[in-house]
């Protein structure tokens, strides 16, 4: 049998999820993130070995897709805090198929 050879055009949907989500710690921060709003030291936390200039490079990257939205309390010293729009509740279903995927193997 043979296979059909697939490209994937630039506007192509699972490429553009690809791209958005394919950060090594991206998919880890949205898991996290899908039970509520955290402050930054809360994700450095949960989200395990990450250090803090790439979470805060992933978040950045997340919040210019529209993904997680960031709040800064004027503290001092000032706190921020993540949480997913709509957008980035939408992956809630990867998030989960994943998961289950994952407790298979």
């Amino acid at each position: 049998m043979k296979h059909k050879e697939t490209s994937c055009a630039p506007d192509c949907p699972v490429q553009k999820t690809a791209d958005l989500m394919g950060g090594k710690w991206t998919m880890l921060i949205v898991r996290d993130l899908l039970s509520g709003p955290k402050r930054y030291s809360q994700l450095r936390v949960s989200v395990g070995e990450i250090s803090p200039r790439i979470l805060a490079s992933r978040l950045k990257h997340l919040a210019k897709a529209g993904v997680v939205l960031r709040k800064v309390f004027p503290t001092v010293p000032p706190q921020t805090e993540y949480r997913l729009t709509e957008r980035g509740k939408g992956l809630k279903p990867i998030i989960e198929a994943m998961a289950r995927f994952g407790s298979r193997l």
